[in-house]
């Protein structure tokens, strides 16, 4: 199977899901979409539950448990698990087997977000469009918006690049781009993430307009630099990504030097946050 990896969001809880291309359909993580069922804060409680049940339907010949795979989703420590996941169809059935209020509100979600990929797909705009209103609900300002998107639009550049140039996804994207961020930073991406008191959120989401900008160079830099090295493989293209990231440290160490104030900060965009953490 061909993946690509997305968080979709049911009344702010984050649903894992998998995208395959060559069936054209999602697969959800069962134990996720089980938490937004039972309405439980808890994870492991959610997975004790799930597994409860399919023990239950397995003993009642119930189809829909045979119809989940185990795919690969990420965790909350960062990483990797195999997990239970199951196309629209299987987890519409298998919320008729849980008593809960919210059945009809996560068909009727499953319903949309089950099926936006195809549209996606045909309609690239769409996701644009999607990604755009996300931020907005947030309350993040035009200008922030127009940095996160250009921001993205370098980052998938540059994983297009890793892919045709034998990189490996997952962990090797993850060790290349923490290379980066450590060297225009001088943070890995987790000390980045910890001075800004995030957990699971993604760190680009609470990036202020410099910090955007500044991840931007740095993996414009990489990028460009790798290129025209034509660099090959994970380990190859680890001296791109320093030399990349340098270029970005190198302009933020001026920036900083001409108006005293540290680009990368504690601030975030939590609700009813305001972070006092200071770089020092």
């Amino acid at each position: 199977m061909k993946h690509n990896k997305q968080i979709a969001l049911f009344e702010g809880q984050k649903i894992r899901r998998h995208w395959d291309a060559e069936k054209e359909l999602w697969y959800f993580s069962v134990v996720d979409i089980i938490q937004a069922l039972i309405q439980q804060a808890d994870y492991q409680t959610a997975r004790k539950y799930w597994n409860k049940l399919k023990e239950r339907l397995k003993k009642e010949g119930n189809e829909s448990v045979t119809n989940c795979h185990q795919l690969k989703f990420t965790a909350s420590d960062g990483k990797l698990y195999l997990t239970d996941a199951a196309d629209v169809e299987t987890i519409l059935r298998l919320i008729q087997s849980v008593p809960s209020p919210k059945a009809e509100p996560i068909k009727l979600w499953l319903a949309r977000v089950g099926y936006e990929r195809i549209q996606e797909t045909t309609d690239p705009e769409k996701s644009i469009n999607r990604g755009r209103t996300n931020w907005q609900r947030m309350r993040r300002s035009e200008k922030w918006i127009q940095q996160r998107m250009m921001g993205q639009e370098i980052r998938n550049k540059l994983t297009d690049y890793w892919k045709n140039s034998e990189v490996k996804e997952q962990d090797e994207y993850a060790i290349l781009t923490n290379i980066i961020h450590q060297e225009w930073s001088d943070l890995t991406v987790k000390e980045h993430k910890d001075l800004k008191n995030l957990n699971t959120q993604n760190l680009r989401d609470h990036m202020s307009d410099a910090e955007l900008v500044f991840t931007a160079l740095a993996e414009l830099s990489t990028r460009q630099i790798a290129e025209t090295m034509q660099t090959k493989g994970f380990e190859e293209n680890k001296i791109p990504a320093k030399k990349g990231g340098r270029i970005a440290k190198n302009a933020r160490k001026e920036l900083e030097n001409k108006t005293g104030k540290k680009v990368v900060s504690g601030e975030n965009y939590l609700p009813s946050s305001k972070t006092t953490k200071k770089l020092k």
